[in-house]
């Protein structure tokens, strides 16, 4: 293994080669705003995370995953305790980001993908306040280097090369660095459920170079105007190959078991042997523990490497006056219920973390380690950072700036969030509704209902409390109202999209798969699962 390693380039080296990097990350001038009106802007810093759950933080209350750097995010800023993915796949989870909108408004259904370009993009408009914009890690765009706004892009997507003649910036450094080593050494897929240690050097994770180039880029930092610095993990989501160092803090005895409801039997069956790829199947709680394992080493990584570019941006002074926002594109099953990966309604699927500090100056001393409980989502962080930047919020969003919520201004936020996805996996496709405390689930091909208490289900007696669902209202007698009441309340909010999803004032039954709604932007595009 460490023969052919060669010593990580210097930043001048990098910078003088443009296999590794390309001219984008040289850092041309062409804000046309004053100096002046720049410095009352504050830095921002967009950290992402890919298929992160929302209970694999401690600040969440996970009394086993250690994450003390974003815990500490927390402890300065909010963490907001119902934050969910509309459409818990990567690709329309990145449409809500971009654009601010709703899946129906955005146009993506389930995983397809994403327009080349939207009317209004969050890049962009930022840039038009003012900010030199740069992203770093996975970006999951199509065409896959198209900067749509950003000043310059260094991108990790892993072996994905849906543009011709694509090769990520990490698998060209990789290349240089271990010319004659594998990048997938460690020999389990970007799917898999399996977990093992990363076969090659740490040096040469994409976990560690998306965030040696993040504290490359804030060190170099000397442009008269603020920054905006996307930084985008491709982990923790599969696979699961953290470090042996990050494998070995955790037992894999100590693992939470997975939630399985009492209505999940129909997701148990698999293949046997099962398929590494595998989206359902009961494997035994041992292997969900030691997917587990691999999956809180992975987050713990992860952690450890932004507590490198908070150091970053401390030792260049530009800590305080920096807004971190983080959040990750949806979450993972991890074996609750029998599933695993994404695109689910449940909560392991759709419920992500969010995190929220703001500079000093922005006072809201008081609100700082405090949990907000309102619905919050994806579309919302378009908003959030131009409300940041002091900038106009375009009416045509659907999202909100979640500073609001920091200010305290709650009486008009949404009472609830909806959630859905196209088919992907099976045949099943859904639609959603949450505010938090109850979920209310219409799957539209055989009309089947699901209705969950997520306040007082009861929950996996774990160190993590797991994330319950366990038990199926929709049957009962005596949450009939409440079941009635949410049925409605997603009748109203299908209701613009005509007689398929909406008939005689009824949930429609819809038997064919829609990926893409009216509101898709130019030629529908085709698109794999992932």
């Amino acid at each position: 293994m460490g023969q052919c390693y060669k010593p990580e380039l210097t930043r001048r080296t990098l910078l003088k080669s443009a296999a590794v990097l390309p001219a984008t990350i040289l850092f041309a001038r062409d804000i046309s705003r004053s100096d002046h009106e720049a410095k009352r802007k504050p830095h921002i810093l967009y950290l992402m995370t890919d298929q992160h759950r929302a209970d694999c933080l401690g600040c969440a209350g996970n009394k086993v995953i250690r994450t003390p750097y974003l815990d500490s995010i927390a402890e300065q800023g909010v963490i907001f305790s119902s934050a969910y993915s509309s459409t818990p796949s990567c690709t329309p989870a990145r449409s809500a980001i971009l654009t601010g909108l709703s899946p129906w408004h955005h146009g993506m259904l389930g995983y397809g993908r994403i327009a080349d370009e939207y009317p209004f993009e969050l890049p962009q408009a930022l840039r038009n306040t003012g900010y030199y914009l740069f992203g770093i890690g996975k970006m999951h765009w199509y065409p896959q280097k198209k900067l749509r706004g950003y000043h310059g892009t260094l991108v990790d997507e892993s072996g994905r090369a849906e543009t011709p003649g694509f090769v990520s910036d990490y698998r060209l450094w990789f290349k240089q660095q271990a010319p004659d080593l594998d990048p997938d050494a460690t020999g389990i897929g970007w799917n898999d459920y399996r977990a093992k240690p990363y076969a090659l050097a740490e040096q040469l994770h994409p976990t560690r170079w998306t965030a040696d180039r993040a504290v490359d880029f804030i060190e170099e930092y000397d442009r008269p105007e603020p920054f905006l610095l996307k930084v985008s993990f491709a982990r923790p989501h599969s696979p699961y190959d953290p470090p042996q160092r990050f494998m070995d803090m955790y037992n894999e005895d100590d693992m939470p078991a997975p939630c399985v409801g009492d209505w999940a039997a129909r997701y148990a069956p698999h293949e046997d042997p099962p398929n590494p790829s595998l989206w359902h199947g009961d494997l035994g709680i041992q292997q969900a523990k030691k997917s587990r394992q691999g999956y809180y080493a992975s987050i713990t990584f992860i952690d450890e490497q932004i507590g490198r570019i908070l150091a970053a941006l401390r030792k260049q002074g530009m800590y305080d006056n920096t807004l971190i926002i983080f959040f990750s594109d949806h979450g993972d099953m991890l074996a609750d219920h029998h599933l695993w990966r994404k695109t689910y309604p449940y909560e392991g699927s759709a419920k992500i973390p969010m995190l929220l500090r703001w500079p000093k100056d922005m006072g809201m001393d008081r609100q700082r380690g405090k949990t907000l409980p309102q619905p919050v989502e994806l579309r919302d962080v378009l908003p959030t950072l131009l409300d940041a930047a002091a900038a106009p919020i375009p009416n045509h969003l659907d999202g909100r700036s979640m500073l609001e919520l920091v200010r305290g201004n709650t009486r008009r936020w949404r009472p609830f969030i909806d959630l859905e996805h196209s088919m992907c996996y099976s045949e099943d496709h859904w639609s959603a509704l949450t505010n938090g405390k109850f979920k209310y689930i219409y799957y539209a091909y055989d009309g089947r209902e699901q209705l969950f208490n997520l306040t007082n289900d009861p929950r996996e007696p774990s160190p993590s409390k797991g994330l319950g669902e366990l038990h199926d209202l929709a049957g009962e007698s005596s949450c009939r109202d409440v079941l009635l009441q949410w049925r409605q309340h997603l009748i109203e909010h299908l209701s613009e999209r005509g007689k398929d999803f909406v008939s005689d004032g009824k949930l429609a039954i819809r038997k064919n798969r829609l990926l893409y709604s009216p509101n898709y932007p130019g030629k529908t595009a085709g698109g794999g699962f992932s």
